[in-house]
Order: structure tokens, then sequence, then C-alpha cells
């Protein structure tokens, strides 16, 4: 097998793992899934599992690490896509609610918001946020103060505290009894909070 081949089969091998991970995950949970069910579902070696990653659990991280880039570029196309109304504030403010909005989808809510901070740990969770949530929101602040909708301030840390926030109104989506109840609560709360850094 040639190098190049060997390349292709080796990142055919890893998708076919995240694939066949991220289905069970979702489906059965963290603890109920085995190496076993994915290497079989992946209709792969256990060797190969473990030649791509270390354990289950970093399996499961790069399974998140997957959802959480899919989601980032997904809110970027649609804002790319939009139509040019509104200025940058609205832009995020619309970004913030269709971020909201993934937080009720059944995959994304087990994977990243209930069992990701568990399985990770705090820290790795707040930093796949961070990495995945941070950089853009700093990059629309700063459009939404060149534009003269928000006072002029540090905007990575006026970023850092909207994120934090973003990861609470999460969780408390994902926790509620009534999802789409506390959707519509935490939407509120966090829209008026964005509406209120308008200068004046």
């Amino acid at each position: 097998m040639t190098p190049s081949r060997r390349a292709q089969h080796a990142a055919d091998t890893r998708a076919a793992l995240l694939s066949a991970a991220r289905a069970l995950f979702a489906e059965r949970g963290y603890a109920a899934t085995g190496t076993e069910d994915v290497v079989a579902a992946a209709r792969v070696t256990r060797g190969a599992l473990y030649h791509h990653f270390r354990d289950k659990a970093a399996l499961f991280g790069a399974v998140v690490e997957q959802v959480g880039a899919e989601l980032a570029e997904r809110l970027i196309r649609q804002q790319l896509d939009r139509p040019a109304a509104g200025g940058p504030l609205d832009q995020i403010r619309d970004g913030l609610a269709a971020f909201l909005d993934t937080c009720v989808d059944s995959d994304f809510q087990r994977l990243v918001l209930v069992e990701g901070p568990i399985v990770l740990g705090a820290d790795a969770w707040n930093d796949l946020a961070e990495r995945h949530g941070l950089r853009l929101l700093t990059e629309w602040l700063e459009r939404a103060m060149d534009a003269g909708e928000l006072d002029r301030q540090p905007a990575e840390v006026l970023a850092r505290l909207i994120v934090a926030m973003i990861i609470e109104a999460s969780l408390v989506i994902a926790r509620a009894a009534d999802q789409a109840s506390a959707r519509a609560e935490v939407g509120a709360v966090l829209d008026r909070t964005l509406r209120g850094l308008r200068p004046g």
C-alpha cells in the first residue's frame, strides 16, 4: 500500500470510528456504550480503535470536538447566508438564538451539554466551548463596537463573560423538565441583556 493510500485508509478508519461512536453515544449514552460496540458498528478492529484513540474517553472527546466544530461552522454559515438586515449586534443576537435552539436538539444536548462536562471534566469542556465560540463572538463584538452599536471595551473580556452566560443558559435548557419553556425564558433574558449593552 502506497503512503497516500495508507493515509487515506487511516483517515477513513478514523471517520468510521467517529461516526459509529457519535451515533452510539447519542443513542445509548457514554456509560452504556462499550468500545466493542463501536468497533462492531464501524466494522474495524479493536486495534484500529486504539491506534487512533487512547481510550473510550478520548474517543468521546473527539466526538464532542467534532459536534462543537460543526455547530460553529453552521452558525457562521447562517450569518453569511442571512440577508444584510440589521447591524452586528443583531447578528450576535441571531447567532445566540440559533445556538439556544440547538440546545434543544437531543443529540447535541446529550453529547455536549449533559455528558460532555461529566466525561471530559469541567476544564476540558469549558476549553471546548471557548475554542469554538470565543473567537467568533469576539469578532462579532468588535464589529458591533466599530459600528457604534456597543461602547468601546475589551472585546475578548466581554466575549468571555457572554460565553459563560451562554454555557449556563445551555445547561438550564438541558436540565429543564419543560425545555421549550426554558429555551423561551433563557432566550428572553439573554436578549434583554444584550440589548442593555447598547450605548446610552
